[in-house]
């Protein structure tokens, strides 16, 4: 069955290349994304792996834990992290769970047989510290994901978990945010001290709350 919005994520404990793993209790009390990848060796996933090693400092500022899946065995990651590591010059510093039998994808909706009826899918699962989860995409196997609008949705929802607001078309850290319709304008004056422009009744910009 497919995951929703606001679903709680599945716990699950499964073995990964930094060992045997609990889910829920991986992720404490932060932020968490599980990503699946279709298969070890392969020269897209080559390039993910890598590029999510690379900016694990920035999900690390975000009190956010990264981890991988896919259908292939601990073995063939650990084997396969030197690839990663040659390739994208950045070693790996998240574990990926070895699922050969499927139970993480299964779980989590990863295998879409009129796709590919074994590999998985990439499927991207935000979860906050509630366990809910917050964010999901699926991209076919051909197209390698977009680390920075990753980080970009994660700053999204932190800031719409702390703040009354939601965040406009191309948004990025630092913009001005959209003032949610359930704020009056007088409580909008006492929640955003810094003002705020009305372009419509329901259409209210104010300068990042965080910044």
């Amino acid at each position: 069955m497919a995951i929703r919005l606001g679903d709680e994520a599945p716990d699950f404990t499964a073995e990964t290349t930094e060992g045997p793993l609990n889910f829920h209790e991986y992720l404490g009390d932060g932020w968490g994304i599980l990503f699946s990848h279709p298969k070890d060796f392969t020269p897209v996933c080559t390039t993910e792996l890598g590029g999510f090693a690379a900016r694990k400092a920035d999900f690390d500022k975000r009190n956010t834990k990264l981890i991988a899946v896919s259908v292939d065995s601990v073995e063939s990651h650990n084997r396969w992290k030197s690839d990663i590591d040659e390739v994208q010059g950045t070693a790996l510093n998240f574990p990926i769970i070895g699922d050969e039998d499927h139970k993480v994808a299964d779980l989590y909706d990863m295998i879409h047989p009129n796709a590919n009826d074994t590999l998985t899918v990439r499927s991207v699962f935000i979860v906050a510290p509630d366990k809910k989860v917050k964010l999901t995409l699926t991209y076919p196997a051909s197209v390698g994901r977009n680390v920075d609008e990753i980080v970009r949705v994660l700053d999204s929802l932190q800031l719409s978990a702390k703040f009354p607001v939601s965040t406009p078309v191309d948004w990025k850290d630092g913009d001005d945010v959209i003032i949610a319709p359930a704020v009056s304008d007088e409580d909008a004056k006492e929640k955003f001290p810094k003002g705020f422009r009305k372009v419509k009744d329901y259409l209210r910009f104010t300068p990042q709350p965080n910044k």
